[in-house]
């Protein structure tokens, strides 16, 4: 299962557990005390809190240090939202916000969050500074991309059973790296919110886990997931399970 979160945010970068994932990756001491000072460390952000809004002026890139938030497009009618992507510790928001000088969707938090904001222009005049901070924000947006075009190629598969079991797949791999258990974790989005964001209905979700579950792939008892067999699992997703694994070990 998932370790004891801290939810101290005021916790300094050099003593975070995120360090490997996050812009101070191969930096020394002194240059991640520059960073830290640009650095701000907001308060502890509740369930359905708003981080940004569509449409708001872009000003700070953001790390979701504890907790999770979802991104997602307001529909045409009211209360009614596309959701487009999910967020862990580690993982930046804000990216897409840089070419139109505007943030694209709005963020809402999906449990108690601590983010840290990077303000843009701070952080872009000391890329100039440090180059291999430069060469990590280059290295950022290139996995941006990636994650975009890996979220297409999900949902352009044809069957519901291989969008589910990629994304549970992806949330696998995604704590692993975050030093979670790759087999035992919560989900922190509700089954109408990845029924969202997969493109399929409730009913189809809860009929798919129930069918895993009765096959012997996962165990389920409400937002708790138990993956018993990950080679199958990413089988099913069409994931090549030797790259799966050599990908986990050069990044652990």
């Amino acid at each position: 299962m998932n370790p004891v979160i801290d939810f101290n945010s005021k916790l300094a970068c050099k003593s975070c557990s995120l360090l490997s994932l996050c812009l101070s990756t191969g930096l020394n001491a002194a240059q991640i005390s520059q960073l830290e000072r640009i650095v701000k460390r907001t308060r502890l952000l509740h369930r359905n809190d708003i981080l940004f809004r569509q449409d708001e002026t872009f000003h700070s890139l953001f790390i979701v240090k504890t907790g999770s938030i979802k991104t997602f497009l307001p529909g045409p009618e009211t209360d009614s939202e596309q959701i487009i992507g999910f967020y862990l510790p580690g993982e930046f928001l804000g990216f897409d916000a840089i070419q139109e000088q505007s943030y694209s969707c709005h963020a809402q938090v999906l449990e108690t969050t601590a983010v840290c904001e990077l303000p843009f222009d701070q952080l872009t005049e000391l890329s100039h500074e440090i180059p291999d901070l430069q060469q990590q924000l280059f290295r950022l947006l290139s996995k941006e991309i990636v994650d975009e075009s890996r979220m297409l190629a999900l949902l352009n598969r044809k069957h519901a059973e291989e969008r589910l079991a990629a994304f549970l797949a992806g949330l696998s791999c995604r704590f692993q790296r975050r030093g979670f258990s790759a087999t035992d974790f919560y989900l922190s989005m509700s089954r109408g919110e990845i029924s969202n964001y997969l493109g399929l209905a409730v009913e189809t979700i809860s009929r798919l886990l129930g069918r895993f579950q009765d096959e012997g792939l996962i165990r389920v008892e409400r937002r708790h997931i138990q993956i018993l067999h990950l080679d199958r699992l990413h089988a099913m997703a069409g994931n090549d399970t030797r790259t799966q694994k050599r990908k986990q070990a050069s990044e652990g």
